[in-house]
């Protein structure tokens, strides 16, 4: 009874769905509140340092495991090699 661990229920942030899982088994995000983005994260989507204010008030968010295999699976596909193009050779007229 000891080696059990409480489950809870919250929303992903990704995907918005209602899920159960064990707070400290769960994979978490740290968001900025004002801006809905993560923290150290612009618009345009690269990365900068955060400021101290946008740390002070920072959230801790819950991602499913579903989401974060479809993340795994982006990158995956992301960082694939591009594959070569072959050049193009004028044939004889």
């Amino acid at each position: 009874m000891a080696d059990e661990q409480i489950r809870t229920i919250g929303g992903c942030h990704m995907c918005k769905r209602t899920f159960s899982f064990v707070p400290a088994q769960v994979m978490t995000v740290m968001m900025d509140p004002e801006t809905r983005l993560p923290l150290g994260m612009t618009v345009s989507g690269t990365f900068r340092e955060p400021t101290p204010e946008a740390t002070a008030r920072a959230v801790e968010a819950y991602v499913c495991p579903d989401c974060v295999d479809k993340v795994k699976q982006l990158k995956e596909f992301m960082d694939r090699p591009v594959p070569p193009f072959g050049t193009w050779q004028r044939g004889n007229p």
